[in-house]
């Protein structure tokens, strides 16, 4: 079992290492955001210093829309930017999701990489666990050691169906989840359970049935930022799969497709935009397309490495001024406001 231990450490540290040094994000495709302008108001009638980001998720109060998305866990590594990303989810008012626990589950001396919530005990905290796995021995009892583990108040599962085709030790089984799925939400009626891809996005139809099966909430995850598939290809030792990825390059939905398609079919589940946004501007623009939360990951991830927790903590300051500065530009003095403005616009091709 220490062989398989080891393995999976190895695979957590060079997942890191590859999303810090590599090109991995897609290509030929977007985000889909800059397709979308906002509308200038000259006339805001509102005092910038009025402007409020506070918000509601999981009917808890929080500062920002915007999360930590899920990134790592299962290193010591990954436990001290675990840790880094806390303090300063706490400090700047932002929601944190885990990276995936299943290590944290299977080997409880990898609990504590993922138990952030001494230092983020007035967040939101999401906990992670692989959908795939209910078809690899996990049920609801592993999902509540999860939940136990990180203290947390909701539990994602990440469909991640091409990474695990390239990852060369991969669960490939997606045979009948969405009945297991459904199944979860009743066994584990106490949190919300939701759904996140990790990078090539969710459609309407596929977030209906989830819908459908009970699931609280969506995190589109769309493409335009990190493939996995690209991750992936660097740690390939097939050399098939390794050239095979190149024709993945372009794959996946747009961040701003999922959430405007999702958006026809339900108005109001839960929804959080993540995939390849870059500032509070492309924030601005999902929740404006209908997103609840804005989702950042790799962006945050060089400086959730460095010394301490300044750089990382300037980054968020950063990415909140941009939100709250476009929200000034429109007019937008809450989030309500951003949410059901008129002040976005298709550009002209």
């Amino acid at each position: 079992m220490g062989d398989k231990r080891d393995q999976t450490e190895k695979r957590k540290t060079e997942h890191i290492e590859i999303s810090l040094n590599e090109d991995v994000e897609g290509q030929g495709i977007t985000t889909g955001l800059n397709q979308y302008r906002f509308i200038p108001n000259p006339l805001p009638e509102i005092s910038f210093s009025n402007v409020s980001t506070s918000t509601t998720f999981f009917n808890k109060k929080v500062r920002t829309p915007f999360l930590i998305s899920s990134m790592t866990g299962g290193t010591k590594l990954a436990h001290q930017i675990n840790q880094n990303l806390a303090e300063a989810a706490q400090e700047r008012g932002w929601t944190i999701a885990l990276g995936s626990m299943r290590a944290a589950v299977e080997k409880e001396e990898l609990a504590y990489t993922f138990q952030i919530r001494q230092l983020a005990p007035d967040v939101p905290v999401i906990a992670n666990v692989g959908a795939v796995q209910l078809n690899y021995g996990f049920g609801a009892e592993e999902c509540k050691r999860a939940l136990e583990i990180a203290e947390a108040d909701a539990l994602v599962l990440h469909l991640n169906t091409l990474q695990e085709v390239f990852q060369p030790e991969g669960n490939t089984n997606f045979s009948n989840l969405l009945s297991k799925i459904e199944k979860l939400t009743k066994d584990i009626p106490y949190v919300p359970i939701g759904v996140k891809e990790v990078g090539m996005g969710i459609d309407k139809d596929s977030a209906n049935k989830l819908i459908e099966a009970g699931v609280h909430f969506i995190d589109v995850a769309g493409a335009g930022g990190t493939s996995w598939i690209q991750v992936e290809s660097h740690r390939a030792t097939s050399r098939i799969k390794k050239q095979a990825s190149e024709a993945f390059l372009d794959w996946g939905l747009p961040t701003a497709d999922c959430i405007t398609g999702i958006r026809e079919i339900s108005s109001d589940v839960p929804l959080i935009a993540s995939g390849g946004l870059k500032n509070g501007a492309d924030a601005a623009k999902s929740i404006a397309l209908g997103a609840n939360l804005a989702g950042f990951g790799r962006s945050l991830l060089q400086s959730a490495i460095e010394e301490g927790t300044e750089a990382l903590l300037l980054q968020m300051e950063r990415i909140e001024f941009e939100l709250k500065a476009t929200m000034f530009g429109i007019g937008a003095a809450t989030i309500q406001d951003l949410t059901f403005n008129n002040r976005i616009e298709k550009k002209q091709k």
